[in-house]
């Protein structure tokens, strides 16, 4: 397809400079690859931990949103080997940036969830406040909207020569971009504030390992995961022409501040068993729940309640066995 062609029928080429630039055969070709295999590797060994940790009755769905993460990468690299060979190819180009741009969300939404479960366990009182998680639960859902919005301005800019509505998708695409950085940092100011304010009740532990941890492990995941947030909000500020890019569109900063982070965050979830340390029981929906043995996790305690019941009548029935044996022996004969 010649320049010609492109600048006169849609979906038209980008004008100004975007990050990492159009990938090529020589050079991104064999760099995502690695990164196509590492994301393959994060998936199936997430998806090795769920589906073990479901036969053990262990319900963890943050492992299944770790491997659609990896999986949403996995067709981000593709898209993006792909377009090294069919560097014209406008749509293939559309569709690389989209999934590049979508699928870390998944990994601010995981930090969060882990967020509020150690808020919970340290501030009860009202960190389990239908309020507070109403909050938590309208900041997931405008995500999804945000993203939504997102994804149909940045098609749409492909598909218009408008100046008007280009400056339009350009003002969604930055509160946009600004929003999801705001989503990756939010942790940490919830963090400090999980230390400053005083407990009204005793810490309450859940899942494996020290409360300590957990915390380290939030807040080294938001700093990074903020730190290629706040990179790729700053430079959609400060737009460049796609024949003068700047430092910051180089590919080393793609590949640095996306997918270096991404797959640090992705091995950094299964080496600390996020699954066992951040688990809760299933059901939990108040102060005290995720210490108590009360709360049945549906499906594996009840499973596990079944099988009690079913070896208490097994025993009971061999007792009553093993006795109606005894009555029934003869009794041995008295020697004269």
């Amino acid at each position: 397809m010649s320049a010609a062609q492109m600048s006169t029928k849609a979906p038209y080429a980008p004008t100004m400079a975007g990050l990492g630039g159009t990938p090529s055969t020589d050079i991104d070709a064999p760099i995502t690859a690695v990164f196509l295999v590492l994301f393959i590797i994060g998936a199936a060994t997430h998806m090795t931990i769920l589906q073990l940790n479901n036969r053990k009755g262990h319900k963890f769905i943050l492992s299944g949103m770790t491997f659609g993460f990896c999986m949403a990468r996995i067709m981000a690299c593709t898209m993006r080997l792909v377009w090294s060979t069919h560097q014209h190819n406008i749509s293939v180009a559309i569709a690389a940036q989209i999934f590049v741009s979508a699928g870390v969300l998944i990994l601010f939404i995981i930090n969060l969830v882990f967020t509020q479960r150690v808020l919970r366990a340290t501030h009860g009182t009202w960190a389990w406040a239908k309020w507070f998680s109403l909050i938590f639960k309208i900041y997931y859902a405008s995500i999804v909207i945000m993203l939504v919005a997102l994804i149909t301005c940045t098609v749409q800019s492909f598909y218009t020569l408008s100046i008007n509505t280009r400056r339009i998708d350009r003002d969604v695409q930055l509160v946009g971009a600004t929003y999801f950085a705001v989503g990756a940092f939010l942790p940490l100011p919830l963090m400090l504030l999980n230390f400053t304010l005083p407990r009204r009740a005793p810490l309450e532990k859940f899942g494996a390992g020290r409360h300590r941890t957990k915390i380290y492990v939030i807040v080294f995941c938001s700093f990074i995961l903020s730190l290629g947030a706040a990179f790729r909000a700053g430079t959609a500020y400060v737009p460049r022409p796609r024949a003068d890019p700047a430092w910051y569109h180089s590919k080393a900063c793609f590949y640095l501040f996306n997918f270096t982070i991404e797959i640090t965050v992705v091995a950094l979830l299964a080496i600390f068993r996020v699954d066992q340390r951040f688990h809760v029981p299933n059901g939990s929906n108040k102060a005290g729940d995720y210490s108590s043995t009360n709360v049945l996790e549906k499906g594996s305690s009840a499973v596990s309640v079944e099988k009690e019941k079913g070896k208490a009548n097994t025993d009971v029935e061999a007792q009553a066995q093993a006795s109606a044996t005894t009555l029934t022996e003869p009794a041995p004969a008295v020697a004269h």
